[in-house]
């Protein structure tokens, strides 16, 4: 049935042929997505948010937004909390012998006062009592409270185009950075303890690290569970201000090499420098601008494209998420330049603060969409396309289980085979900003990409670099979503959604 009603449909869904000329035209031979990619991964590099790298990057895509032509270029600020910088790491194992380690400090973790020599002391097992007293027993105690990682992370989640049709009952989740609340009805990613980085999930809490430093700890050292040398790294507690003890994590290789040498008694010492600092800025921003709308009765309708500008800080977010927004960006920029006739206004959000929580996307929400004072707005607001999770080409959209959206949205793809679009699916997703919209009764959408390596080796990741984004791939994506953008644009009714309330 679904099949026959999707193909009803596309009767009389209309996909513009020759706008869609256009904007391949310009997608293909005159792309910017690369440069601006680039720019944002060499440029401006790792991009945590509330840091001065993720407030230079805004500056820069509001400065490019309007160089591109697009109206009412800013940046919207929130309260996110602390800043925090990192100006410099040394993690190395002095004895028994030397040897360089792989290891990252935490986001938000405290300095260590220069440079320690720390003794390595194994508490796993032990109570909170046993633990202090086995740092007290080695003042200057590099900590390590997990036990060595047996289940390193091997597989990534099935390719989504490889699910049945209907959908399985619940959405696939992608872990979550502990303490980012983004679970059940705010909507997101509820992962195992200790996200991606920790062997065994994370042991005792702030006041249990003030307790550990008192004893006499330096740093705490946590594992992570990618293999190859491959370090997941995400935050520690950015706003407990009581948790003195400084952390990093290190590749699991190395983790397990110090714990094997103390099940040996083997004395092992560690030379430890976390150089780092807390901003003074509360606030972050997020990034908006708008195409306006041509059509005078359609005009205050919007239609909008959302991506997220903020990333770990350990790589350069290249693929979580510098690919969305240089495709985003570019976009905008293929509407603009081909003076697409947009009936309704499309609006661009770049969002700041998705790693810890989706904050900067339910800022937005909650300012201009939520509660009887923004319904208005709410109902103005069309739809929201995002895009984050995921690599490569745009092979298709999911459907958050709206039956209705498919065969509009099938049609709308069909033009895009020869660019490696195969089809929609009617699963949902999680994870990412578009729940802050559909948390609000706005219909919200993400595209189908690739998770090849990408819960392996990229997600929140030291790998997360340059070389995994492929420059015809941003090309690609960019000129699916304008035309969507267009389509959406410029349709007589609202896109149709049992989303949307």
């Amino acid at each position: 049935m679904a099949a026959v009603g999707s193909a009803a449909f596309q009767a009389t869904e209309p996909a513009d042929a020759a706008i869609n000329a256009k904007i391949r035209d310009e997608g293909l031979n005159r792309s910017q997505a690369g440069a601006y990619f680039t720019t944002l991964v060499d440029t401006f590099g790792a991009r945590l948010t509330g840091s001065t790298a993720h407030k230079r990057s805004a500056e820069w895509a509001r400065d490019t937004m309007t160089k591109v032509g697009l109206t009412g270029a800013r940046l919207e600020p929130f309260e996110f909390g602390r800043g925090w910088e990192l100006d410099k790491q040394t993690i190395e194992m002095i004895e028994p012998r030397y040897m360089p380690l792989l290891g990252y400090a935490e986001a938000w973790s405290p300095a260590t006062p220069g440079d320690v020599i720390a003794q390595a002391v194994f508490t796993s097992g032990k109570s909170a009592e046993e633990a202090r007293a086995i740092v007290a027993a080695a003042p200057n105690a590099a900590v390590l409270s997990q036990p060595l990682v047996t289940n390193f992370i091997a597989t990534d989640r099935a390719p989504t185009l490889s699910l049945p049709d209907p959908p399985p009952a619940a959405p696939a989740v992608e872990p979550a950075p502990t303490g980012a609340a983004r679970g059940g009805a705010a909507g997101g990613r509820q992962g195992a303890a200790g996200g991606r980085q920790g062997g065994a999930g994370r042991q005792g809490g702030a006041a249990a690290n003030a307790q550990l430093k008192e004893a006499g700890a330096a740093v705490l050292i946590r594992p992570s569970r990618g293999m190859h040398g491959t370090v997941f790294v995400q935050a520690a507690q950015r706003e407990a201000q009581n948790d003195p003890l400084p952390k990093i994590v290190l590749a699991g290789e190395h983790y397990n090499l110090i714990v094997r040498l103390l099940q040996q008694n083997v004395p092992v010492k560690l030379r430890v420098n976390v150089r780092a600092r807390f901003l003074e800025d509360r606030n972050s921003y997020n990034v908006l601008a708008e195409l306006p709308g041509r059509d005078a009765s359609l005009k205050d309708e919007v239609v909008m494209l959302g991506a997220h500008l903020d990333s770990w800080h350990v790589a350069t977010g290249a693929t979580d998420n510098a690919d969305g927004v240089a495709v985003a960006l570019e976009a905008l920029r293929i509407l603009k330049a081909i003076d697409a006739p947009v009936r309704r206004t499309v609006r661009l959000a770049l969002w700041s603060g998705e790693e810890e929580g989706l904050l900067g996307s339910r800022a937005w929400v909650a300012q201009h969409l939520a509660g009887d004072a923004n319904a208005a707005a709410r109902q103005k607001l069309d739809v929201y396309f995002n895009i984050d999770p995921g690599r490569g080409p745009i092979y298709g959209w999911y459907m958050q289980n709206s039956d209705v959206t498919r065969p509009v949205f099938d049609a709308w793809l069909k033009p895009f085979t020869d660019l490696g679009a195969v089809r929609n699916v009617p699963q949902p997703i999680g994870n990412t900003d578009h729940l802050s919209f559909t948390d609000v009764g706005v219909p919200g959408f993400n595209p189908i990409q690739d998770y090849v390596d990408y819960d392996v080796r990229l997600h929140h990741t030291n790998a997360d670099l340059y070389e995994r984004v492929e420059e015809k791939d941003l090309r690609q994506n960019a000129i699916v979503l304008a035309s969507f953008l267009y389509h959406a644009a410029s349709r007589a009714e609202k896109v149709p959604s049992s989303l949307r309330r």
